[in-house]
């Protein structure tokens, strides 16, 4: 057997059993004192008869299994065996392995022996310890965790890193708590100052393990206690080291009914010691379960509420809130101080697991008579004894994790960019090139080369004759270049503010901002693209095409004019005396080539209306897709490929809620 003493811990220099014990038979090894502990072996039968109950506890807590942190500076000596008394031999033990710690560390074949000692019980029976075996997660919590690695890997370029922050703490405690024993559930006992933690954890472990008294904080740091082997690497964990960690003196009865238990005594929550409140927060969330105590005069502190309780009220199936210290409270005041403890549970929003529901156990008990102390261990090894605390603790963390990057991914309007917003960026755009006016100009076009082709000559001839003699002579303004060009590009802006408003509309502010930046990154030099497409996609070089119907116009009017030109020669050889006189026939071809010819360009023109309109649209739709074309390249395809990611991120954020994917 072992005793454990820390004669130069501050937060233990009130225990007596321990330095009575220490001072005993430990005060002149210099290696021990200069480290604040000793490690004494005693033979194991008569140590028993020597000590009380209380200090048999102690010895045999002070036996932690962590394989990384305890040791053993010679022989564990049989029950029976008187230990070796020399000096020399504990001192030149005690330098060989001197680091410091009480615990020291220690072989594997030493630790085989240890073992078989320290799980020796008070009822003769040697425990055997837990299986190491991993904890497995179910496939709904798998698929979960990997929605939500897929959620922050799909959003770091969006999201800052505190965002993600708390995700990413959720992933790596739920990969390095499935690397670990699920045999094992790690729970821990937090409570306020003076509300009786560690007289529960005493109480829970049937022996005095942590500190009480009236001094303030008693509990300076996290001491933990196992009812089997193989947590070590639980512990480890959490960062406690060897020397704050016990094993109970118990019944078989009883390590059968916490059998897997790893219990945690916290320091006070509300410690003026910073340090204090630190490591309850950090350890904390290493846990799988947590044990709230409270008492009757602070189980109301807003403390306790504001600042653990509210924010935990998702871990609601993993924790117990026990009000401690009701044998202070006369008749039935214990019942109405209990009632409402759950009512502002209530109001926190924690789920109280009444009726069979899912939820937090509250239960009043005494730690000092005992009252209520068998309840809520039979309660601890039902709970200890499912094997599932660790994944609810997890699922929990995650569904913290999901309902803090709610604003960041969820809306409850749909988003995306629709048909008539794709339509209208891309008019706006054709505006912006005059793709409109390239159409008319197209039209006004072909109706002229038309006229050109199918006119009289005569009118030809004067149009020319009007067009050389007046010049234009510029009292019509005519918009400068360069005004024209800001003027399209003043267009093109407006045509992206417009649909990076109408793609970002209903996302969240995150995602918005993305859309906006993609939007703005194409449209940086859009207006040269579009100058140059329509440039390429104008009009062809070149006259514009001509009917089959042409050459039969072209016909038909030089036979006019050839009948102009037959009768007015005949005319004139008649005037000369050359032909006979008949002026009916040269008058009449004179009059039906005069009356013919305009006849036959009317009729022309009326025929050309329908290519030169059907010309112009032609020219106005190769225009219009050609910048709706450029457009989509430079920026509904990245503002898309945007809208795209957030969806995809809003699905893996719907796989982490556990829900389906909703409006998008």
């Amino acid at each position: 057997m072992t005793a454990v003493t820390d004669q130069d811990h501050t937060d233990h220099t009130d225990h007596t059993s321990h330095t009575d014990h220490a001072e005993g038979e430990g005060e002149g090894d210099g290696a021990g004192a200069g480290a604040g502990a000793e490690l004494n072996v005693e033979g194991g039968d008569q140590a028993q008869d020597r000590m009380g109950p209380e200090e048999v506890g102690m010895e045999e807590v002070g036996m932690a299994e962590n394989h990384a942190s305890h040791a053993n500076p010679a022989r564990v000596p049989e029950a029976g065996e008187d230990a070796p008394s020399h000096p020399d031999s504990r001192t030149d033990s005690a330098g060989a392995w001197d680091d410091g710690l009480i615990a020291r560390r220690v072989s594997e074949a030493s630790a085989a022996e240890q073992a078989a000692v320290m799980d020796k019980r008070p009822g003769g029976g040697v425990a055997a310890p837990l299986p190491s075996t991993p904890l497995a997660y179910d496939g709904a919590l798998r698929s979960r965790l990997d929605a939500l690695r897929e959620l922050v890997g799909l959003s770091r370029t969006r999201l800052d890193s505190r965002t993600l922050a708390q995700a990413g703490r959720v992933l790596d405690e739920a990969a390095a708590r499935r690397r670990l024993s699920g045999q094992h559930t790690v729970v821990a006992i937090a409570g306020a100052t003076g509300s009786g933690k560690s007289q529960l954890f005493n109480a829970l472990a049937g022996v005095t393990i942590s500190e009480t008294g009236v001094r303030r904080p008693t509990t300076s740091a996290p001491i933990v206690c196992t009812w089997s082997d193989g947590a070590s690497s639980l512990i480890d964990r959490l960062g406690i080291p060897g020397r704050l960690r016990r094993r109970p003196v118990q019944s078989a009865d009883a390590e059968a009914q916490l059998r897997g238990l790893v219990l945690v005594d916290l320091p006070d929550h509300d410690s003026a010691a910073v340090q204090h409140r630190e490591q309850v927060d950090r350890v904390l969330g290493l846990v799988d379960a947590v044990i709230w105590v409270v008492d009757p005069e602070k189980y109301a502190d807003a403390v306790l509420h504001e600042r653990y309780l509210r924010p935990m009220a998702g871990h609601a199936e993993v924790m117990f809130v026990v009000l401690n210290q009701v044998d202070r409270l006369p008749g039935e005041a214990a019942h109405l101080v209990l009632d409402d403890l759950r009512r502002l549970l209530d109001e926190d929003g924690v789920a109280l697991g009444e009726y069979g529901e899912p939820g937090t156990t509250v239960l009043a008990l005494s730690a000092l008579t005992g009252d209520g102390i068998g309840e809520l261990r039979e309660l601890l090894g039902q709970f200890v004894a499912e094997r599932g605390a660790a994944a609810r603790r997890i699922s929990a963390d995650v569904d913290v994790a999901a309902w803090r990057l709610r604003s960041v991914y969820a809306t409850g309007r749909r988003t995306g960019l629709s048909e008539e917003a794709r339509d209208e960026f891309a008019a706006l755009l054709a505006d912006a090139v005059g793709a409109t006016a390239a159409g008319e100009a197209a039209e006004r076009a072909w109706l002229r080369h038309a006229g050109r082709a199918c006119g009289t000559p005569w009118l030809r001839l004067w149009r020319w004759h009007q067009d050389r003699r007046d010049p234009p002579t510029g009292r019509l303004p005519v918009r400068a270049q360069a005004d024209e060009e800001a003027t399209a590009r003043q267009r093109v802006e407006q045509a992206v503010r417009t649909v990076s408003e109408r793609a970002s509309a209903g996302l969240p502010t995150p995602w918005a901002q993305a859309v906006r930046e993609a939007a703005v990154r194409g449209a940086q030099g859009l207006p040269e693209a579009l100058d140059e497409l329509a440039e390429r996609a104008g009009l062809p070089p070149g006259r514009p095409p001509r009917p089959g119907w042409w050459p039969v116009a072209v016909l038909a009017q030089a036979s006019m004019t050839l009948l102009q030109a037959v009768g007015g020669l005949w005319l004139v050889g008649q005037i000369v005396g050359v032909m006979a006189p008949n002026l009916g026939v040269p008058v009449l071809l004179m009059v039906a080539g005069i009356i013919g010819g305009p006849l036959v360009e009317w009729s022309c023109r009326l025929a050309a209306r329908g290519p030169a309109r059907r010309y112009g649209q032609d020219a106005e739709r190769r225009l219009r897709e050609a910048a709706a074309g450029c457009g989509r390249a430079r920026v509904l395809d990245p503002v898309a490929a945007e809208l795209l990611r957030y969806r995809e991120v809003r699905e893996q954020y719907a796989r982490v809620t556990g829900v389906g994917a909703g409006s998008r």
